[in-house]
């Protein structure tokens, strides 16, 4: 099955945008054990603000230094960078390069990887703020279409803790969550 990745991106905005809208308590810890709701909005935030200057072929060093820093709203700054973000998603040739961290890939690519990226802290999100887990079921498809067929590579990234156990009959959005290192069961 093919996927329109432009689409899916503007969905896991969406999705990510309505739980940040949902935020009662900033500092309440969330499943990436690194980072409370305040840091894994920012972290969502300045990955987004990188992909403009990303997209219109700068280097990593120069994306970089065009990030500034987020003032206290982070709603405000959420929809702005995600606005600008999925403004230069739109504008993008899918197969013109990008420099990135660990090589240089091509535009879809990188849209694949962010998509992804928003998509699982959006369940992050969800699930330290109490708000809806439910992801939109073709972001969840398309997100595991692509990570299944990386198993190898995302153990050995680091990127994300070993997978979770989770029953054969699990939803799909659930064995995601767990090949990503989360434990999509019943919040203890």
């Amino acid at each position: 099955m093919t996927f329109d990745w432009i689409e899916l991106q503007r969905t896991a905005h969406r999705e990510f945008g309505d739980r940040v809208e949902a935020v009662v308590d900033w500092s309440a810890p969330t499943p990436d054990t690194e980072w409370n709701v305040t840091q894994l909005i920012r972290h969502v935030i300045v990955e987004q603000q990188w992909i403009p200057a990303l997209l219109s072929g700068k280097s990593l060093t120069e994306a970089e230094a065009d990030v500034v820093p987020l003032h206290g709203d982070m709603r405000a700054e959420w929809r702005r960078y995600s606005d600008a973000a999925t403004e230069a998603w739109a504008k993008a040739d899918p197969k013109a390069p990008v420099q990135l961290s660990f090589g240089t890939v091509d535009t879809e690519f990188y849209l694949r990887q962010q998509t992804t990226d928003v998509a699982i802290h959006t369940w992050d999100l969800a699930r330290a703020t109490g708000t809806d887990e439910k992801l939109d079921t073709t972001l969840v498809e398309a997100v595991w279409a692509d990570l299944n067929g990386q198993r190898d590579m995302l153990a050995a990234s680091g990127l994300f803790a070993a997978p979770v156990a989770v029953p054969e009959d699990a939803s799909l959005q659930d064995k995601l969550i767990a090949l990503t290192g989360r434990d999509p069961g019943p919040v203890q």
